[in-house]
């Protein structure tokens, strides 16, 4: 029992001690605290001013350096970098701001009691590089951002990056979006501001309801009429480019199939890449019954190509006519010999008696394979540019043939443009000897087929621009930066087939079986 006391005894006496160790160390911090603010506010051994303000209210005061340097990272780079500094002008703060932060600098306090200028105070820690202020100030800024508020607050952080802030006002964003969907403010926010807003409900796995997907057209539409851009092809092409940076950012799993439906509305617009994908994702793993229909139709395709490879190894007389087919090519145009696209001498026939040019067949070369060199844009014009005479040829998916042929060829050489695009990035190339074709068109069983260019539209004949790959008149072929999708607004340069209507479906199906919604296969480019 008496240990047991002496024990507790012990422990009391001990407990008593620390205590009065913690009142000590506490009383030392305030001390100090106070000795640093009677040091800032009185006048012994300052040794260094600061001016702030301008010319007509012209505010000296007077600091310490050692302080100044040990408590600042900027003010210890810039004292180390002059000799004998004796002052700095920083006109660009107040008196008030600046007597702030040095009492920050000095003894570790800052008034906070004006909430408006919380973002100064921001500006004004990050330039003096003081990182836990300006998290503190962060912080503080981040719980005074309200739905009365987030908009000036996420205008004001643009110059200061702060990720706290940003995540914050995207959050009201997010939470408030069906009520401020035609706030003015919403189509002030800049794409990359949009793009970090798409990533950051895509972080969260959010479901994107319709009405952003309608922000985001209307949204490109101010933009466009902020451009002034005078082309509707033009206005087209900014607008299909800014739909393409948007909808390549979303995943699979961001947006319903309700929503997707309701999408397609816009699918002129949005990259077959994109449409594509959704489908398969959406369709093909949700649809059970339609995946079988396909696996029944895959293994009927293998049978009758099974079926009908035992026919040709029992007809020799069908591989000898296919082997004098191929030997007859060859001795044609031995440059379609290693044509992934070229398989038939009918196409190559029609290709010599469209183009009429011996000197341009007997050395034109495979320039651009897609399949070989790439789906891109960027790596088409490096190779194609420049090169006067060329024929581009397409190949779908499903199995339409298509292109044209062009004298002048793709240039960056604005003087070979049309005299009013010279001054822009992009323009129309004059050729009246392009045309375009049909190779293969299994509709309607039609033949192959040329189109010459519309009399007075010979300056459309082709397009330049360094983000899309061939464009053939006004859109009546246009393929897009990854090459494996287009569109075909044919007639709108060039001659229509006899019969048909510009503007109808017939119109933009001819080509490529539809509008919009065709694959590219395979695109080869010839040139000498």
């Amino acid at each position: 029992m008496d240990n047991n006391n002496n024990n507790q005894i012990e422990n009391a006496n001990q407990n008593q001690n620390e205590n009065e160790m913690k009142n000590l160390e506490k009383k030392v911090t305030k001390n100090l605290i106070k000795d640093y603010s009677n040091l800032l506010n009185e006048n012994s051994f300052k040794d260094f001013s600061i001016f702030v303000e301008n010319k007509s209210n012209h505010f000296e005061i007077k600091v310490h350096k050692s302080i100044l340097s040990s408590r600042s990272p900027f003010f210890n780079e810039f004292l180390k970098e002059q000799k004998h500094p004796n002052s700095i002008s920083l006109n660009q703060f107040n008196k008030k701001e600046m007597e702030s932060i040095l009492s920050y600098i000095y003894y570790g306090n800052i008034s906070f009691e004006n909430q408006e200028n919380l973002i100064q105070l921001l500006e004004i820690s990050i330039y003096f590089k003081l990182n836990l202020l300006k998290e503190i100030i962060q912080k503080k800024i981040s719980n005074s951002i309200n739905y009365s508020n987030f908009f000036q607050f996420l205008f004001q952080n643009r110059n200061l990056n702060s990720n706290e802030i940003e995540i914050k006002c995207f959050e009201l964003i997010n939470q408030n979006f069906s009520q401020i969907q035609n706030n003015e403010n919403l189509f002030n926010l800049t794409k990359e501001e949009i793009i970090k807003f798409i990533q950051f409900k895509q972080e969260k796995k959010e479901i994107f309801q319709f009405d952003f997907f309608q922000f985001l057209n209307e949204w490109i539409k101010k933009r466009l009429k902020s451009l002034r851009l005078k082309k509707s092809e033009h206005q087209k092409n900014e607008k299909k480019r800014l739909f393409h940076s948007f909808f390549s950012l979303f995943d699979k799993d961001s947006i319903s199939k309700q929503d997707f439906d309701k999408l397609k509305q816009f699918d002129f617009f949005l990259p077959n890449s994109f449409l594509i994908n959704f489908e398969r994702t959406i369709f093909q793993i949700k649809d059970q019954k339609k995946e079988t229909k396909i696996k029944e139709k895959d293994e009927e395709i293998q049978n009758l190509k099974l079926s009908f490879e035992k026919k040709i190894e029992k007809g020799e007389q069908i591989q000898e006519i296919h082997n004098q087919k191929e030997q007859k090519l060859l001795e044609i145009l031995p440059q379609f010999s290693d044509s992934e696209i070229i398989k038939d001498i009918e196409y190559v026939k029609r290709l010599q008696e469209w183009i009429n040019d011996n000197d341009f067949f007997s050395k034109m070369k495979k320039g651009f394979s897609a399949k070989r060199d790439g789906f891109d844009c960027d790596k088409w014009h490096s190779i194609c540019d420049n090169k006067g005479k060329t024929l581009v040829i397409i190949k779908t998916k499903d199995n339409f043939i298509f292109g044209g042929f062009t004298q002048v060829g793709w240039t960056n050489d604005k003087s070979k443009w049309s005299e009013k695009d010279r001054n822009d990035d992009y323009g129309c190339i004059p050729d009246s000897n392009a045309f375009i074709f049909s190779l293969r068109n299994d509709k309607g069983d039609r033949k192959p087929e040329k189109f010459i260019i519309q009399k007075g539209k010979e300056q459309y004949a082709i397009f330049y621009d360094l983000n899309y790959g061939p464009i053939f008149g006004g859109g009546d072929i246009v393929l897009d930066s990854i090459l494996q999708s287009g569109h075909s607004d044919f007639g709108q340069s060039y001659n229509l087939s006899n019969g048909i209507k510009k503007g109808t479906n017939e119109a933009e199906s001819y080509l490529a079986g539809s509008y919009n919604k065709w694959v590219v296969d395979e695109l080869e480019t010839y040139f000498i």
